[in-house]
């Protein structure tokens, strides 16, 4: 019986991924110049000085502060980059715990164990835990409201689904303060979820998911006050959305929506194939010009004018990189004028695995949707919101990772309760 309680034990069985996760760390130190991480540490930095943006007109809000909190410690510390990173290991094992103990109250153990390990697996997502990018972050959190979710609903005792109710809105509102996307998703949700509760007064189901939707709010007020109070703007979340609008409607058919650094004159030319830097100012140099007029919040509204002027007379063209952005989402192609990596094609297998399960997944989901708990219901909502989104404006592979246990969660679900599968040989044919 001991035997069988430690092999049950998630934090145990899983502690080999924790040792990995951490050589992957110390094996691919971090220079803090990769991806988005010079962005973060320079946040971190702002509000260990006391502040968070330069005032106007050089407003920067490139990303609002869930994951620069995160990193105040290290930088005020001085401490080595490594130990962000080291963190982010911690961030991932403790995801997979997380994972396995929301499953194992919907599924099997075994099933639970099976789809924790696809997670514990998912080699896609293991480039992020050697850079210092809220993606890891935002894996755990989202673990966490698993949890945090379907214990809330679970639960008998009053005074712990009172309390997951509480750590789920808090939950929700830190992931929207992380990556400004789920701004909006939580907004829209907590519109629907309030229309429903004034349809639905009796059910306990939809007070409990408006209640977790508006502390996530309350979550983002403090932020939303300040960039209120620095913008004169209600419920503005990032300067940045203009650059990632414009580059995600660019008319020309020869580039595929795909985000660019600006201005031209920052382009690493080793990424692009021959003559792309050229090109690219070709067809963009006149906008340059107009945006250089600009600084701060002003330039990302240029910009939003721009994308919205190409949306209106490129329609067909903004479709096509909205179908190119679900070709990055999931694998991470294709990039405009960019060189094609051959290791582009190690994340077919783990994404085209999720892919195919969830499209077996949607008939039974719609037939059975009255089966499916409300919990797994609301993060399906989330969840599709979000990849909705990011699909219109904006996508990259590691946008994906990060919505990968909650899709595990579908899955597995659906297909333990409301599928069987069964595989009948001809005898005379073996």
């Amino acid at each position: 019986m001991k035997n069988i309680k430690i092999t049950r034990n998630p934090f145990l069985l899983f502690l080999p991924f924790l040792v990995l996760f951490i050589a992957i760390a110390l094996i691919f130190p971090t220079n803090g110049n990769e991806s988005d991480e010079s962005r973060y540490l320079m946040f971190a930095q702002n509000l260990v000085h006391g502040f968070y943006s330069p005032p106007a007109p050089n407003i920067d809000l490139g990303n609002s502060p869930g994951y620069p909190i995160i990193l105040i410690p290290f930088i005020a510390l001085s401490l080595p980059l490594i130990c962000v990173t080291i963190l982010n290991a911690f961030f991932y094992y403790f995801s997979i715990v997380l994972l396995f103990k929301s499953l194992e109250r919907l599924v099997s153990f075994k099933i639970a164990l099976i789809f924790s390990l696809f997670w514990a697996f998912y080699y896609n997502s293991y480039q992020n835990i050697y850079l210092i990018i809220s993606e890891t972050f935002v894996s755990f959190l989202i673990c966490l409201l698993i949890f945090s979710l379907t214990s809330a609903f679970d639960l008998k005792n009053s005074r712990k689904t009172e309390f997951y109710i509480y750590l789920s809105g808090l939950t929700i509102g830190y992931i929207a303060l992380t990556k400004v996307i789920f701004g909006y998703v939580v907004l829209l949700m907590l519109i629907v979820s309030f229309f429903l509760w004034l349809l639905n007064r009796t059910s306990i189901y939809y007070k409990k998911g408006l209640l977790i939707l508006l502390i996530g709010m309350f979550t983002t007020a403090p932020y939303l006050a300040y960039t209120y109070h620095l913008t004169g703007k209600i419920f503005y979340w990032s300067s940045f959305t203009g650059d990632n609008l414009y580059w995600m409607t660019s008319p020309d058919e020869s580039e595929y929506g795909s985000w660019i650094k600006y201005p031209t004159d920052s382009l690493s030319k080793t990424t692009f194939v021959p003559d792309g830097q050229k090109l690219i100012e070709i067809n963009h140099q006149k906008d340059f010009d107009e945006i250089k007029k600009y600084k701060g919040m002003e330039r990302d509204e240029a910009l939003k004018r721009l994308a919205i002027e190409n949306i209106k007379s490129h329609p067909a063209q903004y479709i096509k990189n909205c179908f190119y952005n679900v070709g990055r989402i999931l694998f991470n192609f294709p990039y405009t004028y960019t060189r094609e990596k051959p290791t582009t094609l190690l994340r077919i297998p783990l994404s085209g695995t999720i892919v195919f399960l969830a499209l077996f997944c949607i008939f039974p989901t719609l037939v059975n949707w009255k089966k499916i708990n409300y919990p797994l219901r609301f993060l399906l909502f989330f969840i599709l919101l979000y990849l909705g989104a990011s699909i219109l404006a904006c996508a990259e592979t590691r946008m994906f990772t990060v919505a990968v246990p909650i899709l595990l969660v579908w899955i597995s679900f659906i297909l333990q309760k409301t599928t069987t599968i069964k595989i009948k040989l001809d005898k005379e044919a073996v």
